[in-house]
């Protein structure tokens, strides 16, 4: 299973595993970016996906090698591995959470960009352990050509793959040629040694502020939404599924301590990096809050994309006892950041950010409001016999499964508390139709009530007396 999971990651920007799966997950993303929010960001962004990945790599390596002790060139692999977060995890949370548009744009930016930063710096780092010393100027021109490379790739397949979609009108084939620009995209951009991710972010925000809105129809945009909306789902499963099956538990377990401690090592270099950068561009106009820093400091999770580089380490660089070592770190700290910052995050964002909640559940109310009334206009019009059963049950099909759709976000948005005492009510609702409940119930109340009129009841004399 480990030689699958080898071949499955290895090679430039995580194999194979990495160009399937993250593509679909860059591109859903951009696409749904607004160039508004986007020039409101773009600075800070930026910069945490670049220079806020070299400080978290420095900060993680130097606390590995000096404080826990561990070598050096494992020390920093391993900061360089797990320094960018995982696009895969932050764009899920940031899907379902309730944050201002700008935010999350800031978070999605970043993940969709410091891929390419943290693959830079891996690189290096691997290579100056193979030919020895590596030159500075050389690492940050190779590193600069291979961001740029991919933005020029991603622009230029971008607009060509417009070109074509106004020559088009039929939708499956219009649909296609979006898959063709994506994977395209990144294959054209890897071939020639620059980022292929850079190029699909890229494909992903011309995609969403040109093409879509003013060259596409409005059933082709319907169409390509949810078709992508289904490839991110499924590109996200995959990446959580590749976690869990290259988690070993038993071996997790025996090195809890070192994984806690370079999961707090992890941690620091996050607030050493968010939290300068952001202030910086907050005292110079950028208008960046604390709470916004907070949230990105909690929000920088890690997950498939560390394990995928984790393991695309070739064995000639560094020993097996040393290979072993640091992916346990990478798969502890990755479990570690998607099991306590996730919640952490929701929590915080419910506590910081009351507007965002109470629009969602406005919107949600107006939703359901909307599905209630289609529902019993239906329910009108077949009783005026302006539709057939057939045709009735089939639009209420519909209706239902949206009306579902509304329940189930609306339970993503309660908290654990209000889960309880919804579960509880419906519990005890239950038991109170239950008709046995109900029976013995009566039974109890019946029996009470006896002995209360035989409490009451005046004694007899002698039974007084005797008394």
């Amino acid at each position: 299973m480990s030689s699958f999971f080898v071949g499955l990651s290895s090679g430039q920007e995580g194999g194979l595993f990495v160009g399937l799966v993250v593509p679909p997950l860059l591109f859903e993303a951009m696409i749904h970016v607004k160039s508004t929010d986007l020039r409101a960001v773009i600075r800070p962004s930026i910069l945490l996906a670049t220079i806020g990945v070299i400080i978290s790599t420095l900060v993680v390596g130097f606390i590995l090698w000096k404080i826990a002790n561990l070598p050096f060139l494992v020390s920093f692999l391993f900061a360089a591995i797990i320094s960018p977060t995982d696009v895969a995890t932050v764009l899920e949370v940031f899907r379902n959470a309730k944050v201002p548009s700008k935010l999350a744009t800031l978070m999605d930016t970043e993940a969709a960009f410091n891929d390419a930063t943290g693959i830079g710096v891996f690189t290096i780092i691997l290579a100056s352990s193979t030919i020895g010393k590596v030159s500075l100027v050389s690492a940050a021109s190779n590193f600069a050509i291979l961001f740029a490379g991919g933005a020029l790739v991603g622009l230029i397949v971008a607009f060509l793959a417009e070109v074509l979609a106004s020559l088009l009108s039929d939708k499956l084939t219009q649909t296609i040629l979006t898959i063709s620009a994506v994977y395209g995209s990144y294959a054209l951009a890897s071939s020639i040694g620059v980022s292929g991710l850079i190029a699909v972010a890229i494909v992903g925000l011309y995609f969403g502020n040109f093409t879509i809105r003013t060259t596409l129809g409005p059933s082709t945009r319907e169409t390509i939404n949810l078709f992508w909306q289904v490839a991110a789902f499924l590109g996200n499963s995959i990446a959580f599924l590749f976690i869990g099956f290259s988690t070993n538990i038993f071996v997790l377990a025996s090195s809890i301590g070192s994984i806690v401690l370079a999961y707090l090592a992890v941690t620091a270099a996050r607030a050493a990096s968010v939290y300068p950068i952001l202030t910086i561009m907050d005292r110079i106009g950028e208008k960046i809050p604390l709470k916004w820093r907070n949230v990105s400091m909690l929000g920088g999770m890690r997950g498939a994309l560390s394990i995928a580089l984790a393991v695309s380490i070739p064995a000639t660089a560094i020993s097996a006892a040393d290979q072993s070592q640091l992916t346990t770190l990478v798969l502890g700290v990755a479990f570690l950041s998607i099991s306590v910052q996730a919640a952490l995050l929701y929590r915080y964002i419910r506590r910081k950010f009351p507007a965002e909640q109470r629009a969602s559940v406005e919107s949600l109310n107006a939703r359901l409001s909307k599905s209630a009334s289609a529902i019993e206009s239906l329910k009108k019009l077949r009783a005026d016999g302006g539709i057939s059963d057939e045709e009735f049950a089939a639009q209420l099909e519909t209706d239902r499964e949206e009306l579902q759709d509304i329940m189930r976000e609306i339970n993503q948005n309660l908290d654990p508390r209000s889960i309880l005492r919804q579960r509880a009510t419906e519990l005890y609702s239950s038991m109170l139709s239950n008709p046995v409940f109900r029976a013995r119930r009566a039974l109890r109340t019946e029996s009470k009530s006896r002995k209360s009129e035989e409490q009451e009841k005046p004694k007899d004399p002698v039974e007084a007396k005797e008394t």
